[in-house]
């Protein structure tokens, strides 16, 4: 598996990513600048973290915008992976890649913590390092990360088993005060319906080095390399 990191002016997690995929695991990693268009070579591209073109507009509108990302659409129409971090996800339901939308938190305060996720499904690429209902800690940290969708797009993701981690306590229970920003059904992170495409508000390879205190992240990009 060859990953590529997109590059936007005002990205801040590429090189949390590359130090992970590349640094960590020694998988063939490549930075890719976001003019770019030429990304056949690619196997998983990852929109990071971070705050695209300043989050002006809101965030990731105008990210939606560069040259590489219809690449990235066509790329994940032809059944490769694509994983979009933070504001990587922000980006990905901009372009129509995932259905819903991330809004302003619901106390409307910027949030930098540590959180309790479960893992809902073991049974694609993401998760298959993980078990079911496994609850991991991941770090957060958006203004914008409450995610939000009409109530037919959210029973459609949950009838199609869509989502893929939640926002829970430590010993796995959902309930207001263990759903950080206030997302609907306390999602903190779905796949498209082939399942090829992830967003997620958390930030998995802020987990992925013991020496950060945590490597509950690592497992997805383990799980990732596994399927090579």
């Amino acid at each position: 598996m060859k990953f590529g990191i997109i590059v936007f002016p005002g990205s801040n997690c590429d090189r949390d990513v590359l130090t992970v995929t590349s640094g960590l695991l020694d998988a063939p990693t490549r930075m890719v600048w976001h003019q770019e268009t030429n990304i056949a070579d690619l196997d998983v591209v990852v929109i990071p973290g971070g705050f695209s073109y300043g989050d002006y507009l809101r965030c990731g509108a105008i990210a939606q915008f560069s040259p590489v990302i219809k690449s990235v659409i066509e790329h994940a129409h032809q059944g490769k992976y694509v994983l979009g971090i933070c504001n990587g996800f922000q980006v990905l339901t901009e372009v129509g890649l995932l259905p819903g939308a991330l809004i302003r938190n619901r106390d409307l305060h910027f949030i930098c913590d540590r959180v309790s996720v479960k893992v809902e499904r073991n049974d694609v690429l993401w998760t298959q390092k993980y078990s079911p209902k496994q609850v991991v800690t991941f770090p957060i940290a958006h203004g914008e990360g409450r995610y939000y969708a009409d109530t037919d797009t959210l029973k459609a993701l949950e009838d199609n088993n869509q989502v893929l981690f939640r926002y829970c306590s430590a010993t796995g229970e959902m309930d207001e005060s263990s759903n950080p920003n206030g997302s609907l059904n306390g999602i903190a992170g779905i796949i498209n319906e082939r399942g090829n495409v992830l967003g997620l508000m958390p930030h998995p390879e802020r987990a992925s080095d013991s020496a950060l205190g945590t490597t509950d992240g690592k497992a997805m990009f383990v799980g990732i390399l596994a399927s090579r």
